[in-house]
């Protein structure tokens, strides 16, 4: 079971969305050792609590057969490509997909020192990492544990709520739309140099390159993405200039061509066992 909802008004600014995922009285995945999934990037970080079930377990690459573990509350902060986990042992779960700024107010760190990488929470919050874990657990629902989480969250960011600041909100707002980074500078008033700094700082990535996951996440949300439409004409209507620029950022976002990720037809768009 998967229950999703929008958070409380107080943390919108911060939040995108909220899920809790439960696996049910058996929780096994058909005993499939080594089974994997690719999770392709949204360009979010979020924030993850595993109730049950094995350590979120990674991994390298994909000759990588025995992967690390990095724990059961983990940062993940926002990427520009997939990652592999192991998905072999179905787990409970409770999460939050977070909005760019919010970082240093809940983390205490810039975005981008987060980016393209799992950090396990206790590096960020100490013992009060595992304090929260423990709250999450014991509120027994999937639904009481998603209201533990807002209140963890508010706890967190009402004594030091932070406004992004206005120069990398207005570049946001222009970049999903296909806006040159150049442009983003020139309407901020700043140099190149402090406009990036700013923009990763809030973002976790670079303004070009989170453009890249915006834009292959609008061939993702095109209907019907994983249909019989040929992926050329997604590419186009998404702002691709020509069928092998799609096919190259495809690979590299997914670590599959497109066929390959149609084949596998994943019953959610950024989620596909490999």
């Amino acid at each position: 079971m998967l229950l999703t909802r929008v958070p409380r008004p107080s943390l919108r600014p911060f939040v995108r969305s909220m899920w809790a995922a439960d696996p049910g009285p058996v929780g096994a995945a058909a005993g499939e050792a080594s089974l994997r999934e690719h999770v392709l990037p949204t360009g979010d970080m979020h924030l993850v609590f595993r109730l049950s079930g094995p350590p979120l377990r990674l991994f390298v690459d994909a000759v990588d057969s025995v992967g690390y573990t990095v724990g059961y509350a983990i940062v993940g902060g926002a990427r520009s490509a997939f990652y592999a986990r192991d998905v072999s042992v179905a787990t409970g779960s409770v999460g939050v997909q977070f909005r760019p700024g919010v970082a240093r107010a809940l983390f205490g760190m810039p975005a981008d020192e987060l980016a393209e990488r799992h950090t396990p929470l206790d590096a960020l919050w100490g013992a009060q990492a595992s304090e929260a874990l423990e709250r999450v657990h014991e509120a027994g629902t999937p639904a009481a544990r998603l209201t533990v989480l807002e209140d963890l969250l508010n706890e967190r960011l009402e004594p030091q709520p932070r406004a992004m600041h206005p120069a990398v909100a207005q570049a946001l707002l222009r970049l999903g739309g296909g806006a040159m980074v150049s442009d983003l500078v020139d309407a901020s008033g700043y140099s190149h140099r402090r406009f990036i700094a700013l923009f990763r700082d809030a973002a976790g990535l670079p303004p070009k390159r989170l453009e890249r996951v915006l834009r292959f996440q609008r061939v993702m949300a095109a209907e019907p993405a994983r249909g019989t439409l040929p992926w050329a004409d997604l590419a186009l209507q998404s702002g691709y200039s020509d069928q092998p620029h799609f096919n190259r950022d495809f690979l590299e976002i997914t670590g599959m061509t497109p066929q390959a990720y149609r084949r596998a037809s994943p019953s959610s768009p950024n989620h596909v066992r490999a």
